[in-house]
């Protein structure tokens, strides 16, 4: 079953939730569709199999990079770093491919990830001040909210992934910019620099 799920996310994030179909797992798999059916009544239950193995995926590569003790502003590239790497694909970003297509599935993951992505932005802007990366007076609450709809909006409404993540990246420098001290900006043009490096 591990391996069913291991293959089927790897395909969905890279062909796409919506194309890539059962006969294409077994195929891939060198299995029946049979097989497939013992464990997954339909390819719903497999695709929200996926999911719940990539918010898994997700959780423990984020509490790796916390674990690192970089500073607040490294640590938002380092996250970013591992989204791309984990959704690199050329077509749909799986988000918008999951709104359109599955959209139960979909309400569920978001209800689910807007919690653990605002967890994780109010421990880093807190980090941030303690570090002086962010401004004491920083609206924690606010500044939380704001960026977490800025980040869902451009993963729901833009299909291309890979405009996904150019617009994710000016997303990132506008919250940064925002709330950052002169420290602070200086190890956001820091890690600009690395980008284009």
């Amino acid at each position: 079953m591990t391996e069913i799920v291991n293959t089927a996310t790897k395909m969905f994030l890279t062909l796409g939730f919506k194309s890539v179909t059962m006969d294409d797992v077994a195929a891939k798999m060198g299995i029946s569709k049979k097989t497939i059916y013992k464990y997954f009544e339909n390819k719903e239950e497999l695709i929200e199999a996926c999911v719940n193995h990539v918010h898994h995926e997700i959780r423990g590569k984020m509490t790796a990079i916390f674990e690192l003790q970089k500073n607040a502003v490294e640590e938002n590239f380092l996250i970013r770093d591992m989204f791309n790497d984990m959704f690199n694909t050329d077509g749909d970003s799986p988000v918008y491919q999951l709104k359109k297509h599955y959209p139960i599935i979909y309400e569920r993951v978001r209800e689910r990830e807007s919690n653990q992505c605002k967890e994780f932005f109010t421990a880093n802007i807190i980090k941030g001040i303690a570090q002086g990366y962010y401004k004491e007076n920083t609206p924690v609450e606010y500044a939380v909210l704001f960026y977490y709809m800025l980040i869902f909006s451009i993963n729901e409404n833009f299909p291309s992934e890979k405009e996904v993540t150019k617009i994710e990246l000016e997303a990132l420098k506008y919250h940064t910019y925002a709330i950052a001290t002169p420290k602070g900006i200086i190890e956001l043009e820091k890690q600009l620099k690395n980008l284009n490096s």
